[in-house]
């Protein structure tokens, strides 16, 4: 067949593709596998936009009906920026389902890239350790976590291969990857333990090589002598030298008292087969394996704990690639034990995870940190490549790299349970994603500001943030000044002018004027704790602001003179965790809750607590909202057993049984009225929104979502404001 009849008929494969994925209908109802084999061959903007989108929540996909797919894509849409194609998937009709009664004006999307290829779901803890290789010709990943299982993922298939491995050792902290005749890993484990693997049978390699002391925090490979080794290191400070074909020690590196090892790679220097190990105190040792002993001095100069460490070559030279604890990265040259360059500074956070690999031609390391996010550095130029990889939820532990279709891609392990793939050489602009929050969003108001509505959210990051209700575009600079994250905001008009409180992991309270984006007077001091919830109120006409913290006290603030009223209501033993305000029989009450499944209701004007304590729940109450059912005040409260219950505030029973849906805890509930009826809304762990209605105490609406959702509120024109992890969205009854 001739070159140009080759060139067309893969042109006219592509234009198929092509056209499949500008289609939402067909991406909404089409089998997941069908869908994700085509995402590779996206080639024009549109195609290659509707394959980010689709990726983003892709490991829901495949178990999903089309009607949650539906919604998730819509969703996804809107992170990467681009409304008109989330309207067009809200508006695919599915078989069976009705119509999609929300439809998503704008989201942030910091927690989208178009790197992303696939993400893996399965552990049920932490993923702590990722190791590469081929089997059989193809390209599989295993991955380690302190739920104690090895799982093995085929990354061409993007299917998990076979039955997790059992280790039966506590957490599995690391692995390694060789080939001998046979794929194998190897595992150390908390009990003290290294275990080798059969990757082709899954089964364990004779019995557990037992010699450390305590847990096994490090683990590497490499051939010694023409047999295949295993290097490991321990909490227990030591270095052990294992042969993996006879199952025996080879040996102990002399050690002392360094401390414990945080990170072993190995390399060869001058014909030597040496290990490279970290320590908490700030030093890298290397080591001849042959003779056992130390090369050269010590790699000083990290100013914090060395927590990873890889090897490659570069222009001929033997190089290694440390993280540390103060969120830099440097290269060493091993040939001189001497820093190659400055320090790598991008990171925010200690740099848990390095791996290494030759991209277009370049040497680059691939780093994972506390800050979750993934950074990419030219070891040449020692620059960062592109922008940070974001996805992970939670701190990014392990960090490995493989060739999947010819593409370069990494695979990380995180702290949020998942394993993900990114590849390394997609470096194009996808969409048009608005920032947002760089932690997690705790907290999320509306108010009017100036004719406009906007939304007011507080987050893990220690932030303020203000943005435009109808666009979702940020208005003005972040509110800053809190010293820790932002726990609590509510909004309120003082003296005509639209104001936010904020309480936070600081033990503050501060309050801002939203028209001029200024903190109002000197912060609110007095808790202990960080205060974990704020609501307003009037008492005896004047508006006061009440405030609960984690050092198990409710303080009740004159908002006119700042100061506080001599009440401080202490019948709580724990943390006070949520808070609403309410009228019942003319006086104002405050609703609170604590670290245990009881609910208080306090009188505001006399500081005492009003009837017993309300109890049903069997777990935390994590989030507290007052209404009105039938003339009479309620306050419905969430819990960490994953129900919702209602209660009616003048008798202190429980209305009805509770409502149950939600499987995971339930974080945040927010109250309101829809067509004239009281409904609760909730969302949580799980994923998922869901609404109530109160009347008769039965689901009405659900909203699914790729995050854990963890603050939400009911805006005045009747639509929803969702913090789903780091993310905010907005959406409007359809």
């Amino acid at each position: 067949m001739s070159d140009d009849l080759q060139s067309g008929g893969r042109g006219r494969e592509a234009a198929a593709v092509d056209k499949r994925l500008t289609d939402p209908e067909w991406l909404v109802n089409a089998d997941p596998g069908r869908v994700l084999a085509a995402l590779d061959g996206a080639t024009g903007r549109e195609e290659v936009l509707a394959a980010a989108v689709y990726r983003a929540s892709a490991h829901l996909h495949r178990d999903a009906d089309a009607g949650v797919r539906r919604q998730l894509l819509a969703l996804d849409a809107a992170r990467y920026g681009d409304r008109g194609l989330a309207a067009r998937f809200a508006a695919v009709p599915v078989e069976d389902e009705a119509a999609a009664r929300w439809g998503v004006d704008w989201a942030t999307g910091g927690l989208v890239a178009p790197q992303l290829r696939h993400t893996f779901t399965g552990h049920t803890d932490g993923v702590r350790a990722v190791a590469t290789a081929v089997v059989d010709g193809r390209p599989i990943a295993v991955t380690g976590s302190d739920d104690d299982v090895v799982r093995v993922w085929d990354l061409a298939t993007r299917q998990q291969i076979g039955k997790p491995l059992e280790c039966q050792s506590g957490w599995v902290y690391v692995m390694a990857v060789v080939v001998d005749n046979r794929s194998i890993a190897v595992t150390g484990g908390e009990d003290g333990t290294v275990r080798v693997w059969d990757l082709a049978t899954g089964q364990q390699i004779g019995q557990p090589l037992i010699g450390h002391t305590d847990r096994v925090q490090a683990v590497a490979t490499a051939v010694l002598e023409g047999r295949p080794v295993a290097v490991t290191g321990g909490r227990d400070g030591a270095v052990r030298v294992w042969d993996l074909a006879a199952g025996r020690p080879i040996g102990k590196l002399p050690t002392g008292d360094a401390g414990a090892v945080l990170a072993v790679a190995t390399a060869v220097v001058d014909g030597r087969s040496v290990a490279v190990t970290s320590t908490g105190d700030g030093t890298v040792r290397v080591w001849d394996l042959t003779t056992g002993r130390q090369v050269g001095e010590l790699l000083t100069g990290h100013t914090g704990g060395v927590g990873a460490v890889a090897t490659a070559m570069t222009e001929g030279r033997p190089v290694a690639v440390t993280g540390t604890s103060n969120g830099t990265v440097q290269v060493w040259d091993l040939a001189t034990g001497q820093p190659v360059g400055e320090p790598l500074t991008g990171h925010t956070s200690w740099v848990e995870a390095v791996a290494t690999a030759v991209v277009d031609g370049r040497l680059v390391a691939v780093t994972g940190s506390h800050d979750n996010t993934i950074r990419v550095w030219d070891l040449t130029t020692g620059q960062q490549v592109g922008e940070p990889l974001t996805g992970h939820t939670r701190t990014v532990l392990a960090v490995a790299t493989a060739v999947v279709d010819g593409r370069l891609v990494a695979v990380t392990g995180s702290r949020d349970k998942t394993v993900r793939v990114w590849d390394l050489t997609a470096g194009q602009q996808v969409g048009h994603p608005v920032s947002g929050h760089t932690r997690t969003v705790l907290a999320v108001a509306t108010a009017v500001v100036d004719g406009r509505l906007v939304a007011v959210t507080g987050s893990w990051d220690g932030t303020v943030r203000v943005r435009d209700l109808a666009t979702g575009q940020p208005i003005g600079e972040p509110l800053t000044g809190h010293t820790g994250p932002v726990l609590a905001v509510v909004t309120v008009v003082v003296e005509g002018r639209p104001v936010a409180f904020t309480g936070s992991a600081d033990a503050t309270v501060r309050v801002w004027d939203l028209a001029t984006g200024q903190q109002v007077g000197e912060p609110l001091t007095g808790h202990t704790g960080p205060v974990l919830a704020v609501a307003t109120a009037v008492v005896d006409g004047g508006l006061v602001a009440v405030t609960h913290s984690a050092d198990a006290t409710v303080r009740v603030w004159d908002m006119t003179t700042g100061q506080p009223i001599n009440k401080l209501l202490t019948a709580h033993t724990g943390p006070v965790w949520a808070m609403a305000a309410a009228m019942v029989d003319r006086r104002p009450v405050a609703v609170t809750t604590s670290a245990g499944a009881t609910v208080r209701v306090w009188d505001l004007a006399t500081g005492q607590p009003v009837g017993e304590p309300l109890t049903g729940h069997t777990a935390q109450v994590n989030a507290v909202a007052t209404a009105v059912v039938d003339g009479h005040p309620v306050v419905v409260t969430t819990s960490a057993d994953a129900t919702v219950r209602v209660w009616d505030l003048s008798t202190g029973q429980q209305v009805g049984g509770p409502l149950t849906g939600h499987t995971g805890a339930v974080w945040a509930v927010a109250t309101t009225a829809v067509d004239g009826l009281p409904v609760a809304v909730t969302s949580g762990w799980d994923g998922t929104l869901r609404m109530w209605d109160l009347t008769s105490s039965q689901q009405i609406g659900f909203l699914p979502f790729p995050l854990p959702v963890h603050a939400v509120t009911v805006t005045p024109d009747g639509g929803l404001m969702v913090g789903f992890d780091w993310e905010l969205a907005r959406f409007s009854p359809c």
